[in-house]
């Protein structure tokens, strides 16, 4: 096995597939664009969703990449052996090019050759589609893993909850999928003790997804035109494998990061079960904040969307390193760290730790000021519960709106005690007084591909027309902060240090309208980086394309770089309305219009 470190398998990983005519790619934001299902990047393909539905990739039809991903769905699973927030998924990408044959004799060959992790073939196991009334068995896939050496034992045919991918949606791409697994020391469960099982016998490392049928509102299967191939490697995971630790938490991605808490709070890792859970879970949230922080869209700490796992995932830190008698400024000193280890992978840390160092002592003094009077709020509540064994709905709302507890951490000190909350009850109060309820958040965590309909595509052309007269309105300092489209509307986030005076939003809005009303034509162009510079085009997030971008024109009022659905002219959009101005976090202003 010739892998020592996380950095050596992201760097094995990359050049591989480079030698086999993949072109590199750079992460893409963790803050997806246009996909109102999911608040953060959860998965490689969501970046590359219009290139999978079959736009042109400037880089070409091989990719691969490491891409920058964060799932909060198992948040409360964080501190055991395995569960992060945040994560890293090495993926490489056929865009209509290569299908079934190279992309298994790859894996194979990545995973066993000497030249790379090594595997021992025994050791390893392959699952395969079972088939069903909508596909057939896929036998295709499993005939190829015999053809590179794979014994017939090792590979399973499973069903379709187990080995089939997509859609999201009613509608959309899917196909079958091939997983595979590093067999441990553990004994079978049972005679059909298979990858199917959750005994822990079997532990998945690669997936490559087959996207090869278009499902149909009728539940019809039709073949895609253009067939894909989706992989996907999650790094924590395969270098813990690797490495033979029992815990992701035991690797070099977390030792560094561990050794700093440890010198902070004085405490020695693994010797208490309760220290060690809060000194994991301080490890992975403030990990999954400072690569938050960091992006170049400038996520902040608020009440809702983004912000609002932000400041969940820093006050819950904040609460365990309290537990752990860590000093008061120790969340900054912890991020320094997670900087210093991801900078050369992810240069936008770098470029913003000023921004993540001053946000997290805000957000860490904001929290130890209310901290200690919410606490005393909490004893209060559960002292008038008598011999109940639920805190109302009521009483959870009022620590958050008062005190500003996130629910989450409510429930997790009401579980220490052995008590419940109405979790139900304290929504219905969130929703009374128009947040974010958290159950509405959750639903946007299961993912799934953004929607790239006709109206999608006019609402993402409104954002490039709005940031221009945002810019002529209020200056050249305005960039884009990040964007969210749904059927209905359109938001866009910008930076600008105040609130626009009703003057500057009539004239945004007229300034719009007089953009679409010119019905000028939306040219795109495919160019280097360094072309759509010299040429004045916009794109803060011109990086994650790699070295050539597609560049859209419209008229002589906008020129960005950018990856998503567009009109073909602006006079499709028949008009605009700006409907809300107002905050989204510290120097950044959130705008909410229509269209048509």
């Amino acid at each position: 096995m010739n892998v020592k470190s996380a950095a050596e398998l992201r760097q094995m990983y990359l050049e591989f597939f480079k030698e086999k005519g993949h072109a590199i790619i750079p992460s893409a934001s963790v803050i997806p664009e246009n996909d109102p299902t999911v608040l953060f990047t959860t998965a490689g393909m969501h970046p590359l969703v219009p290139y999978l539905l079959g736009a042109k990739h400037p880089m070409g039809t091989r990719l691969c990449d490491v891409q920058k991903c964060i799932r909060t769905g198992d948040i409360d699973e964080v501190g055991d052996e395995s569960h992060c927030t945040f994560f890293e998924m090495l993926g490489n990408w056929s865009l209509g090019d290569y299908f079934k044959k190279e992309a298994i004799s790859w894996s194979w060959e990545f995973l066993t050759s000497p030249d790379y992790l090594g595997l021992d073939p025994d050791r390893l196991a392959f699952s395969v589609f079972a088939g069903d009334e909508n596909a057939p068995r896929d036998e295709e896939a499993a005939e190829i893993w015999k053809s590179v050496g794979v014994k017939e034992d090792k590979i399973y045919y499973l069903p379709k909850k187990n080995n089939w991918w997509g859609p999201a949606g009613l509608t959309g791409p899917c196909g079958p999928d091939t997983e595979m697994f590093v067999i441990t020391d553990k004994p079978p469960c049972s005679p059909e003790c298979s990858p199917a099982c959750d005994c822990g016998r079997f532990l998945e490392i690669w997936n490559d997804v087959f996207m090869q049928y278009n499902k149909q509102a009728d539940g019809s299967f039709p073949p895609l035109e253009q067939k894909n191939v989706d992989t996907g490697m999650g790094l924590e995971r395969t270098i813990g494998v690797l490495m033979g630790k029992k815990s992701v938490y035991e690797t070099d991605l977390f030792s560094d990061i561990i050794a700093k808490i440890c010198e902070l709070c004085g405490k020695e890792y693994g010797l208490d079960p309760d220290q060690t859970r809060s000194i994991r879970i301080i490890a992975d949230h403030m990990r999954t904040a400072t690569i938050i922080m960091g992006d170049d869209r400038g996520v902040t700490p608020s009440n809702v969307d983004q912000g609002y796992v932000l400041r969940r995932l820093i006050r819950r830190a904040v609460r365990h390193g309290m537990k752990l008698g860590m000093p008061v400024g120790s969340c900054a000193e912890i991020a320094l760290v997670v900087v210093n280890q991801y900078k050369d992978v992810y240069p936008e840390l770098k470029r913003n730790e000023q921004r993540i160092i001053e946000q997290l002592n805000l957000e860490e003094d904001r929290f130890q000021r209310t901290l200690k009077q919410g606490l005393r709020e909490f004893e209060k509540t559960i002292a008038k519960l008598n011999q109940a064994d639920t805190i109302d709905g009521a009483s959870a709302f009022k620590l958050y709106d008062t005190y500003g507890f996130p629910i989450e951490i409510t429930v997790e000190m009401a579980k220490e005690k052995g008590l419940k909350v109405d979790e139900a009850g304290f929504e219905e109060c969130f929703r009374h007084h128009q947040q974010l309820s958290h159950a509405g958040a959750e639903q946007r965590f299961k993912g799934g591909l953004a929607d790239h309909t006709e109206q999608t595509a006019k609402l993402h052309t409104a954002t490039h027309l709005l940031q221009a007269a945002l810019r002529q309105v209020l200056g050249e300092e305005v960039n884009q902060k990040g964007s969210n489209i749904t059927a209905e509307r359109l938001r866009f986030d910008f930076s600008f240090p105040r609130k626009m005076t009703s003057e500057e939003k009539v004239e945004t809005e007229r300034l719009v309208n007089e953009y679409i009303k010119a019905d000028a034509e939306i040219v795109c162009e495919e160019m280097t980086v360094d072309e759509a510079k010299e040429q004045g085009a916009t794109g803060l997030f011109e990086s994650r394309y790699g070295e050539r971008v597609k560049v859209y024109t419209m008229g002589e009022f906008s020129k960005e770089i950018c990856g998503g659905p567009h009109a073909n002219r602006t006079g499709e959009l028949k008009s605009f309305k700006l409907v809300k101005e107002e905050s989204s976090s510290a120097g950044v202003r959130r705008i909410k219009a229509t269209i048509g």
